[in-house]
């Protein structure tokens, strides 16, 4: 017992170990304000140019598939929304305006978008086609995962499973902990460190990604009806304490009580 008590303490001191704690953002209205903890050896220059990479190739590959903007109509209507919502971004980090912000569309049936950071954004036509979705929820989602990236929720997991990683190699080299343990404290640190944060990750871009469609002029009460339809599409879910993602009832109630701390921003945007 005792010396599961040191592989769960040293794995959990690793982890914060050789990180610095920031702000990526402002607070903004909706008041996000949490310190995140980055891996020093790990920069922001880095996790882009991977990023950038990785995107380069998703895109390759659709080229070759013939599945890359294939609808021209929707790619511009991307283009639009993309635009509106860029020119919000620097209300939570000016530097974010000179980044080299890129929107692609792989006909795919896949219910999937995401923005890389850096600000690399693909859709997926199929969240599209099949949820039928209007102007403002292509902005809710599209504002959600550019706030990922504003926040940098992409290194900061990085740099989260880097520590851990770091961590079990010492205490495979300095203690000569046995497999069962480690396994074991992988999952301790999994299911009380990696999941609640990667849950809060999501509810900081929630609150973000409304704030940025209220501020480009698109209504923040489509993130619920987004959300709805999300849910209605997505079936059986697994419990939401084992899941990176909160459960649909908890991120459309948590969407439905915050919308209010934007809706004047979304009035001012229309001349109200």
């Amino acid at each position: 017992m005792k010396k599961w008590c040191k592989v769960i303490g040293l794995a959990l001191g690793l982890l914060v170990s050789g990180c610095q704690s920031v702000s990526t953002t402002s607070s903004g209205a909706v008041g996000i304000e949490r310190q995140q903890n980055m891996f020093t050896l790990l920069s922001e220059k880095q996790v882009n140019s991977m990023a950038r990479e990785a995107y380069q190739e998703t895109v390759k590959q659709a080229q070759k598939a013939k599945k890359l903007n294939q609808d021209s109509m929707t790619v511009q209507r991307l283009h639009r929304i993309a635009d509106r919502l860029i020119a919000q971004v620097g209300n939570f980090r000016p530097d974010a305006r000179n980044w080299q912000w890129e929107i692609n569309l792989i006909a795919d049936k896949q219910l999937n978008a995401y923005c890389m950071p850096g600000g690399k954004i693909m859709f997926f036509s199929g969240i599209i086609d099949q949820l039928k979705l209007t102007d403002d929820e292509i902005a809710a989602i599209m504002g959600h995962e550019m706030a990922h990236a504003l926040r940098e929720h992409g290194r900061e997991a990085m740099s989260e499973a880097y520590a851990v990683k770091l961590g079990r190699n010492a205490l495979q080299a300095v203690f000569g902990v046995e497999s069962q343990s480690l396994q074991l404290a992988d999952m301790v640190v999994n299911y009380a460190l990696t999941l609640p944060h990667s849950r809060t990750k999501e509810v900081e871009a929630d609150l973000m990604g409304l704030e940025l469609m209220a501020r480009a002029g698109y209504d923040p009460g489509a993130a619920v009806s987004l959300w709805k339809k999300m849910a209605k599409a997505g079936g059986q879910q697994v419990p939401e304490f084992m899941s990176t993602h909160p459960s649909y009832d908890t991120r459309i109630s948590g969407l439905e009580a915050s919308v209010h701390k934007v809706d004047h921003l979304y009035k001012r945007s229309k001349g109200r």
